[in-house]
């Protein structure tokens, strides 16, 4: 099952987030939450399987996002 683990506010942090899990070997999923096509601003969901959750939370906390 996929988990959120953040919740981005533009989608460049989204990407940045994306690209930080993936170098950790992670599975990374970005889903934007209420937006219509091509916008570029709006909440994106950064989500991982469950199995990863604590590792993802613990990467983006320290890096400090």
């Amino acid at each position: 099952m996929w988990m959120v683990v953040y919740i981005a506010q533009t989608k460049e942090k989204a990407e940045a987030i994306r690209t930080l899990l993936q170098s950790a070997d992670l599975l990374v999923k970005v889903r934007a939450v209420n937006q219509t096509a091509g916008e570029k601003y709006g909440c994106y969901e950064i989500l991982v399987p469950e199995s990863e959750l604590d590792e993802a939370h613990t990467i983006i906390i320290e890096k400090a996002l």
